[in-house]
């Protein structure tokens, strides 16, 4: 252990702090970075040895298996856990796994390490029950320790919403671990007899490489890929040996005795050449591979034909064993072809992984079962397209396949039991709609109530009929949806489900009429859907009260309820609303100027269906459009394309607005009339008094004014409040900025002070805009001051953005220049006096501008731009 942990000596120290404090009650988390073979185990290994005398480990491994297992890691703890939270995890159940934990770690003066390996691996019910630690972690005698390859992470990797939220939890440390130094590689080569600067040359320094080279005695011997350096080590084995390692190597995780007992006739004795080599780590209980990179180099250089015959013995294993984990079977079975296991235990696996709220693991194993093409009754091929379609609308999946995998399931259904057929043209509506086919969710809601009518039955056709209101309400036809929505609560009053999404519908078109029981009704709709325990119906009641507060100008409400909406969508793995969610605390960002927040926020929904990544598209174009940065108006163009299929005002109105204020600032207001009187046209029929408002304002400013009845409609909402573009429109700016100002909406307040005639106002609008980095609007400010022959007007700061090829932020750029020093964001933070939030936003940021994936090519990109050549 002492060539594995050298130079650990700081990460330990930091470890074994962390456990003494949390002895003490007060918790933390522990980030472990790096790349493969860089160290993490070891590390995790090693913590046994600075833990005080009343603490404990436990320790559970993600595995790289097709499918993740449904709460995998935790499941590694029964044996050193209690009975209630193994009884929890036996059964799958979440929730009870939620409160089982909490109790098994909540002993007092007991400090707890829980280390869970390879999180970047993980299924989404154990990301939950991290998401629920991490935010209690600093309130138990825990230190929470995740471990994960940090150069191997997408954008949209689900471990980015818990590496954020654990940025913003009251205790959390990063230990991003380095490679070996020259000194650390010549201590540990002071008892081989190689040149140890000729080891280092040739490794890098990376941890695991070295071991090889060390272990070859040779440093100009040993190739330089790691499937090479084991290769060398598998080819002194005997054939018998190397069957027996071959058939370990398919199992991707620790074999646990019982499954060495028959995988390995012979007994543990026959491991001892494998372990000799350094390729198998031995215990009483278990076998593993020194290392998974080790694993994947014999599994990947075994041919098809053993690769598929060793998953078969250990799939026999399996099977013949009780109570084992279903997705372990399924993944075997994937693996070496059998088609009538993966038929039996797929759909098996997906039930349990959906119980467990991991829906994309669900929807994986109903993947693989459709893709073996079954040959099965009509019914039971229905069952599995519309729980595969439901599974992907749940984890917003590519709209298309989706959508198609619904379809499939209606025609299948047609000339069955009509409720089933109904119900799954309910089903059908409902994804059209979010796939971007208005039309399609008309007709087939059509369908549904139709059949559903004929049918009799009562509970489906309120859930139908609720349906229908919630396209009407979505595209703001009020009072059709005003009277479906009444049928269906008539209806549906004893459903709760059913009756939370009609009160939902209700709500919506209630504020489109201006009807002030439109707040209310939408908490009555969310309570409801909360005390049923009904996740979909109650995160889009948090959707669409948290845009009704911020559509109102009640940012403080918005602010306050966004993280309860965003912890319960994520918690209840519906992404699609997850998404939206973090729109709406991007547009709050952008209602409150504060720009460097929206993409962070944004940005994870642009790859969501047409509708929520429309709404991403607007509020990121019109934030970089109010910084003067490159591309905001192409974002606002797409954002615009993908609004007018949809054919509803609250994707239309935005993206014509931010169309015409780019036109505005771009010196030529009635460049974007076309869109705006296009969009006021249907916002004057369908949309509410905030949209009327603020298209109408920029009609005004594109020569086009509205005028008589049509504008005197804007005047109020119905709480009696006047929008301030209603009243700019009408040109009471001193009104309108006081309004904003009250809001919190400090560019809307300075925009509306620029159109005072007065240069008292217009100075104070363009101090608050340059304090706000608004160049763009700034820069016309200065303009109009100088023609009103103003003497001394302000230069104002020297744009950042200018400077910048990429659009970089003056702070951006900062942050840019210490990632490529290979400063940690908690390092960056201390270094420029911020918070770890704030610095992770605008890292970020950063990446977005610069097109990259991961630091490492953020910084290359920034290099190439001379960007780091300019501080």
């Amino acid at each position: 252990m002492g060539r594995t942990i050298l130079e650990r000596e700081d990460e330990l120290a930091a470890l074994g702090s962390a456990a003494r404090d949390a002895g003490d009650g007060a918790g933390s988390v522990i980030l472990v970075s790096g790349e493969a073979g860089i160290g993490k185990s070891s590390l995790v290994e090693a913590i046994r040895t600075v833990l005080p005398a009343e603490g404990r480990l436990l320790v559970g491994y993600c595995d790289d298996l097709a499918t993740p297992r449904v709460l995998g890691p935790l499941r590694d703890l029964i044996g050193s856990v209690g009975t209630a939270l193994t009884r929890a995890l036996e059964r799958g159940d979440r929730g009870e796994v939620l409160e089982a934990l909490r109790d098994e770690l909540g002993w007092a003066n007991h400090p707890t390490v829980l280390a869970v390996e390879d999180v970047h691996w993980a299924d989404e019910a154990t990301f939950d029950v991290l998401r629920y630690l991490v935010r209690r972690a600093a309130q138990l005698p825990l230190v929470l320790v995740l471990t994960y390859r940090d150069d191997e992470l997408r954008t949209d990797h689900p471990l980015r919403q818990l590496l954020g939220l654990a940025s913003r939890a009251g205790r959390v440390r990063r230990l991003r671990l380095a490679r070996l130094t020259v000194a650390a590689v010549r201590r540990l080569s002071a008892a081989a007899d190689v040149d140890a600067d000729e080891v280092f040359a040739v490794t890098s320094g990376n941890p695991y490489f070295v071991t090889e080279v060390l272990a070859a005695g040779d440093a100009t011997a040993v190739p330089l890929t790691i499937a090479d350096a084991v290769h060398a080590r598998v080819a002194q084995l005997d054939p018998a040996t190397l069957e027996v390692l071959e058939r370990l190597a398919v199992v991707p995780s620790a074999v646990q005795r019982w499954l060495i007992d028959e995988l390995v006739p012979a007994g543990p004795a026959a491991l001892a050449p494998a372990e000799q080599r350094g390729l198998l780590a031995v215990t009483p209980s278990r076998v593993s591979f020194r290392h998974e990179l080790t694993r994947r180099a014999v599994a990947d250089s075994m041919p098809a034909a053993r690769r598929m015959a060793a998953n078969r013995s250990v799939l026999a294993a399996l099977l013949a064993r009780p109570g084992i984990e279903v997705s372990r079977i399924v993944h075997h079975a994937a693996e070496a072809g059998d088609t009538a296991v993966i038929l039996q235990y797929g759909p098996i696996a997906a039930r349990e992984a959906s119980a467990a709220g991991a829906h994309r693991e669900a929807a994986a194993h109903l993947r693989l079962v459709l893709d073996q093409h079954p040959i099965l009754e009509p019914r039971a091929e229905a069952e599995l397209w519309e729980g595969y379609a439901i599974e992907c609308y749940t984890v917003d999946a590519p709209a298309a396949d989706t959508l198609a995998a619904q379809r499939r399931a209606v025609e299948l259904r047609r000339g069955d039991d009509p409720r089933a057929c109904g119900a799954s043209l309910r089903w059908l509506s409902r994804i059209c709609w979010w796939a971007g086919d208005p039309e399609g969710a008309d007709a087939a809601a059509d369908e549904a109530i139709a059949v559903l009518t004929a049918a009799g039955d009562v509970d489906l056709l309120a859930m139908a009929l609720s349906g229908k209101a919630q396209l009407h309400a979505l595209a703001g036809r009020s009072t059709e949806a005003i009277g479906v929505a009444e049928q269906a609560i008539a209806l549906g009053k004893d459903t709760p489900g059913t009756l939370s999404h009609a009160l939902n519908n209700l709500a919506m078109a209630f504020s489109v009429t201006g009807d002030p029981r439109s707040r209310s009704t939408m908490e009555e709709s969310l309570r409801t859907a909360l005390d049923a325990d009904e996740p979909e119906h109650a995160c889009r009641a948090y959707v669409n009260l948290i845009l009704h507060d911020l559509e109102a100008l009640r940012l403080d409400d918005a602010r306050r309820r966004l993280p309860e909406g965003i912890e319960f969508a994520e918690r209840s793995d519906f992404v699609m609303f997850s998404r939206y969610l973090q729109v709406a605390l991007g547009t709050l960002h952008f209602a409150a100027a504060d720009w460097d927040q929206v993409v962070p926020a944004a940005a994870y929904a642009l790859d969501s269906s047409p509708p929520v990544r429309c709404a991403a598209l607007t509020v990121i174009g019109r934030a970089q459009l109010r910084r003067g940065e490159h591309g905001a108006v192409d974002t606002l163009r797409e954002a615009w394309r993908t609004a007018v299929p949809l054919g509803e005002c609250q994707w239309m109105g935005p993206a014509a607005v931010g169309l015409a204020e780019a036109a505005m600032l771009d010196g030529d207001a009635g460049a974007a009339v076309a869109e705006l009187t296009e969009a006021y046209e249907l916002a004057r029929r369908f949309g509410t008094a905030a949209v009327r408002a603020e298209l109408a304002y920029w009609l005004t400013r594109a020569g086009r004014p509205v005028g008589g009845d049509g504008l005197d409609q804007l005047l109020a909402d119905g709480d009696g409040r006047i929008h301030p573009y209603a009243l700019l429109a009408r040109g009471r700016w001193r009104e309108a900025a006081e309004t904003w100002r009250a809001a919190g909406c400090r560019y809307e307040h300075a925009a509306a002070l620029a159109e005072s005639p007065e240069p008292a106002d217009q100075l104070a609008a363009l101090a608050l805009l340059d304090g706000l980095g608004a160049e763009p609007l700034a820069r016309l400010v200065r303009a109009r001051l100088k023609s009103l022959g103003v003497a001394r007007i302000p230069r104002g700061p020297a744009p950042a953005t200018r400077i910048s090829p990429a659009g970089l932020t003056e702070r951006q750029g900062e942050v840019v220049q210490l990632l490529a020093q290979g400063m940690t964001n908690a390092e960056i933070a201390g270094h420029l006096v911020l918070s770890v939030r704030t610095v992770d936003s605008h890292v970020a940021a950063a990446l977005e501008k610069l097109g990259a994936r991961t630091r490492k090519e953020a910084v290359a990109r920034a290099r190439d731009l001379g960007i780091l050549d300019l501080r």
